[in-house]
């Protein structure tokens, strides 16, 4: 099993930046990918950042330039750094971690953590 810890939402101005950090515990060997997704009210679940173990990293197209994720892999844990955020980045952000056991993979997510955009 592996626990996820997410921080560093809040309200914060459009233009203005945030980091979230997530933070991964317990059975943490073999993990392949660590993400961020979203969820807007009304809207399903979306990919926002991945990085994969080897360090490739994925963005969804409306936070290319504008969002960085990095992992620091001594800490398990995974960070988005987002910038020039709109009030279209308004959700609900959640962590993902997929670990690879035995040839079964494993899903695990945060507990999420809100950010609002709004002046």
């Amino acid at each position: 099993q592996v626990q996820l810890v997410e921080s560093g939402g809040g309200l914060v101005q459009p233009g203005g930046s945030l980091r979230l950090s997530c933070a991964a515990s317990g059975s943490i060997r073999s993990i392949i990918a660590m993400a961020w997704y979203r969820q807007a009210p009304g809207k399903q679940r979306e990919l926002v950042a991945k990085i994969s173990s080897s360090g490739t990293t994925t963005y969804a197209d409306s936070v290319k330039g504008r969002f960085t994720i990095s992992r620091d892999n001594a800490a398990n844990t995974v960070y988005v750094q987002m910038s020039n955020l709109k009030p279209e980045d308004t959700a609900v952000y959640y962590c993902n971690v997929v670990q690879m056991l035995r040839w079964q993979e494993y899903v695990y997510w945060g507990q999420g953590t809100q950010v609002t955009v709004s002046s």
